[in-house]
């Protein structure tokens, strides 16, 4: 866990995840010439692609996490409360619906970003990792690189519109997942400091007490999960093709795990996920009964 240098602790790098392994079975293909596809449901770090070929992919990008502005079910709203959280956009006094569409535009603004700068051909790069979510939408990770050669996720961070969270690799550049992840932090540290995006409204007092209320809601749901609503006795999951929130069911499972989860596929073997940051042996004596490898990697 790294925490952001010259921000108060508060602001924290918890959400930039541990180091990922790329191996030859997963190197990055490059597609030049792809074409952003309109969609409703799209926003800045997750969107549909068309390649020359004419096929389409909905990427994830790798690194950067916008806002939630489409909210359709618990999860979600989950999701936007806790990167309110994380930017210090408090609530404003009691009218938590208002606060909440106020982080929706927010996240809207991200998407319109994605959109201005991916309005020329843009190149993909990609190992088709699967980087889903929701069980009920695939979606492909990778990293996107603007007419202009920019990363997206970088200038989505660097503009204050995302932060730096999720699961990264091993870069189009040949960077490591950690250098990576340095860099972003570094962005997002420089794009909180000016203020800029979602910074301009961050709550800078009031801060440290939205962070550790929502540490404290994440125990209390953990606890819940683990105490009194276990999964089904016939609960297994394939952790090479689990969806993040399919993941999140497991016991004492949050969503920085299910990423570092994600980040280290594929896996041969179930015991594989010792190596795991955060699955000790006594997390994986827990879990390894509703873990099975269907298809052993390659």
């Amino acid at each position: 866990m790294r925490i952001l240098r010259a921000l108060p602790s508060a602001v924290t790098c918890a959400a930039v995840l541990v180091a990922t392994v790329a191996t030859a079975a997963d190197a990055l293909v490059a597609i030049p010439g792809c074409m952003l596809v309109a969609a409703d449901w799209a926003d800045g770090d997750s969107f549909r692609v068309r390649t020359p070929a004419g096929e389409e992919h909905t990427v994830r990008l790798y690194g950067a996490d916008c806002l939630e502005h489409h909210v359709n079910d618990e999860t979600d709203a989950r999701r936007l409360r806790s990167q309110r959280r994380y930017f210090g956009i408090a609530e404003a006094g009691s009218d938590t619906a208002a606060s909440i569409e106020f982080a929706k535009r927010l996240g809207a603004e991200a998407t319109a970003e994605t959109r201005r700068l991916l309005t020329d051909p843009f190149t993909l790069h990609t190992s088709f990792a699967d980087g889903r979510g929701d069980a009920r939408f695939k979606r492909i990770y990778g990293f996107v690189t603007d007419a202009k050669g920019r990363d997206l996720a970088e200038q989505l961070i660097s503009k204050g519109l995302a932060r730096a969270f999720g699961v990264a690799r091993s870069t189009p550049k040949g960077d490591s997942g950690d250098e990576y992840r340095e860099r972003l932090a570094d962005l997002e540290l420089q794009a909180a400091s000016r203020r800029l995006g979602i910074w301009e409204h961050t709550d800078w007092d009031r801060m440290p007490a939205e962070r550790r209320i929502e540490r404290m809601e994440e125990r209390e749901l953990r606890d819940a999960i683990d105490g009194t609503r276990p999964p089904p006795a016939d609960f297994v999951l394939d952790p090479n093709t689990a969806s993040r929130n399919d993941l999140m069911r497991l016991p004492g499972v949050g969503e920085a795990l299910a990423n570092r989860i994600m980040e280290r596929r594929p896996y041969r073997r179930v015991v594989d996920l010792l190596e795991v940051e955060g699955i000790g042996p006594a997390k994986f004596r827990e879990l390894k009964g509703m873990l099975r490898i269907e298809a052993a990697a390659p």
